[in-house]
């Protein structure tokens, strides 16, 4: 029931029947993992993480709870660079070194040949992974590259259809377990495997495990570690991990693409930009259209400074019903902002989430994990976004995009900073008329060369191997 409610985002309810469930069995580790699930949805990733590590507690062996676990770290402000690698490495040694050894590898050393790449992901579909994999799978050099998706699609959909067109080899691993996935994939003489989710729901990481191809390398989901001691690389760009930032809080070895990380493209048809509400109605509208979860209860704090500085600012945030909107009410009531400056909305499909954006005059980060494919679909309509670069990669997605459309001066580096840039929200608005096609003329909807960039991560890596005895 609590999982059938979920599905619907009636989050209370589904949290009532979780704990139902528990009360009935208190070991039911599954009960606590969906329970963490709702709670994180609800933007209490603190109270999820309790349910996670119950979870563990009453069965060590639930990797997906596991996964869930390490993912949610990302979302909490506690949790630095270091202690997210501890807990990564701790489940490697639990899972990933458990994995039988694999054999030597045939593959043709030859260091300039068409090489066989394979992907693995559950978000071959209408989701950010997607979305960017159809813009690479159409811009890959298919004569260097034979492109193989190995997909674990719960429910297939129009994207999924285009990628499976868009790739030379395709492969369902739904219902294949992990020994036999990996078998395909060694049967396949795969020469680069790319995880594409990390530690993302029904990830596949442990076919990674046990290393069925020369390669192995992480990429897209999100921006950090495995943790896994199989898999080498990591792709990020110059700004997700700038020089002054220490790479020893990954397992695999960072591999800079050379501009960005992201390649975008719009989910869907889009309206023009139009003229920014804020002429119309007298008062700057600030917005949040991420999923609620990155909505952290430092961000509200920070988003009430805002507010106070600008006393007509009002804001948007996608927040679905449910006591959590008490909570996001209460929260800036106590900072002194009434609930008649927020508007919540709920989940809306794309022509009404894309023209959500006509009602925003400035859109706001979240952090400590920041926006990335939502990001850039607000700069696309006109909107401008100021980020607060964070202390993980995933805290500097807003930086690495607005780095590459040539926006610094949205970037804070403290929180006082981001309350002192927004409120110089007309200086941004200003931007509106321009930042779309500025944005077509960046890298980041450049399909041609950010493929060349992927691509040329790939041979580096390859030539790495062949050099090995």
């Amino acid at each position: 029931m609590g999982l059938s409610l979920h599905a619907v985002n009636r989050f209370d309810e589904a949290v009532a029947a979780y704990r139902t469930a528990l009360a009935l069995n208190p070991n039911q580790s599954q009960a606590h993992a969906n329970l963490g699930m709702a709670l994180k949805m609800t933007g209490r990733p603190d109270l999820a993480m309790e349910s996670y590590e119950r979870a563990l507690q009453a069965d060590p062996g639930n990797v997906a709870a596991h996964d869930a676990l390490l993912h949610l770290l990302h979302f909490l402000p506690e949790y630095g660079p270091q202690a997210i690698l501890a807990r990564h490495q701790q489940y490697d040694e639990q899972y990933g070194r458990r994995a039988a050894a694999a054999a030597p590898f045939s593959n043709d050393r030859s260091a300039q040949r068409r090489l066989k790449i394979g992907y693995v992901s559950a978000d071959f579909r209408r989701h950010a992974v997607g979305w960017t994999m159809l813009t690479l799978l159409g811009a890959h050099d298919h004569e260097g590259f034979e492109t193989h998706c190995y997909a674990h699609v719960a429910g297939p959909d129009d994207v999924t259809r285009r990628l499976r067109e868009k790739s030379d080899i395709w492969r369902d691993i739904s219902r294949v377990d992990d020994e036999h996935a990996a078998q395909m994939v060694r049967s396949d003489k795969i020469d680069i495997l790319v995880d594409l989710s990390l530690h993302m729901n029904r990830t596949r990481l442990l076919v990674l495990a046990q290393r069925p191809a020369p390669v192995l390398a992480t990429y897209l989901g999100y921006c950090s570690t495995t943790g896994l001691s199989s898999v080498q690389y990591r792709l990020s760009d110059p700004h997700l991990d700038p020089p002054e930032t220490e790479l020893n809080c990954y397992t695999e070895q960072t591999v800079h693409l050379p501009r960005t990380y992201w390649c975008y493209q719009p989910c869907g048809a889009t309206p023009d930009v139009a003229a920014a509400p804020s002429a119309g109605n007298g008062h700057v509208t600030f917005g949040c259209m991420n999923d609620f979860a990155k909505v952290s209860p430092a961000a509200m704090d920070l988003w009430a400074q805002i507010l106070l500085r600008m006393p007509r600012s009002k804001l948007l945030l996608h927040c679905g019903p449910g006591s959590h909107r008490q909570f996001v009410v209460e929260r800036f009531a106590g900072h002194g902002v009434g609930e008649d400056r927020l508007e919540l909305v709920h989940y809306q499909q794309w022509p009404q989430y894309i023209e959500s954006y006509q009602r925003i005059d400035v859109a706001l980060d979240p952090f400590p994990y920041g926006g990335g494919i939502t990001t850039c679909d607000a700069l696309w309509m006109g909107v401008a976004v100021v980020t607060l670069s964070g202390q993980t990669a995933v805290g500097r997605s807003g930086r690495s995009i607005l780095s590459n459309l040539g926006l610094p001066e949205l970037i804070a580096r403290t929180p006082e900073d981001y309350v002192r840039i927004a409120t110089e929200a007309e200086k941004w608005i200003a931007l509106r008329p321009t930042l779309r096609e500025q944005m077509a003329d960046s890298p980041l909807m450049d399909a041609a060369s950010y493929a060349r960039d992927v691509e040329g991560a790939y041979r580096r890596m390859w030539t790495q191997w062949t050099m090995q005895p």
